[in-house]
């Protein structure tokens, strides 16, 4: 019997009435979401963190995490210009060794020219106002975040330009 007709016989042996119910599965936001903690892993911050994760049509785009630039020592190593100046979170957050992990995800993105036109981005963290700008022009149409972030900046910004903000602390929209 030849290869067609062991795959014609399989097929026409398999009843579909009987088979057994699909377990549940994790729904697609909280699965992003995990995702973009488990991406945060590899952050060398000694304070918070952070991950990101784009995504378009159920796919990974790109991934980043909070990180000093390539070929730069990390504060893990040099310590956190942060600390020595007493810089408070949420505050003056240019003054930093570290590019943000939305800032790597979508750095990443372009390194590699992949459109972020339309995309949700997952963050472990709400954007500061200085990601939020990033995120508007990058054409991304949704931000799903897990921990809030003191920065009123951000959902003013959002508002104003009608990208999508999900809290996944409360399921609301931020």
């Amino acid at each position: 019997m030849g290869i067609q007709n062991e795959v014609n016989s399989y097929l026409e042996s398999i009843d579909f009435y009987k088979l057994p119910e699909p377990s549940a599965k994790e729904d697609w936001d909280s699965y992003f979401m995990r995702v973009a903690f488990l991406v945060s892993e590899r952050s060398s911050c000694l304070h918070r963190k952070v991950g990101a994760v784009i995504v378009r049509e159920k796919r990974i785009l790109a991934t980043g995490y909070n990180q000093p630039p390539s070929n730069f020592p990390h504060c893990d190593q040099i310590g956190c210009i942060r600390d020595v100046l007493g810089i408070k979170s949420g505050e003056y957050q240019e003054v930093c060794f570290g590019l943000h992990a939305e800032q790597n995800a979508l750095m990443q993105a372009a390194k590699f020219g992949i459109s972020t036109k339309d995309a949700i981005i997952y963050v472990t963290h709400q954007p500061c106002s200085i990601c939020a700008r990033l995120i508007i022009n990058s054409g991304i149409r949704k931000v799903i975040f897990k921990n809030p972030y003191p920065d009123e900046l951000t959902k003013f910004f959002f508002n104003k330009t009608g990208v999508e903000t999900i809290c996944l602390v409360n399921n609301e929209e931020a």
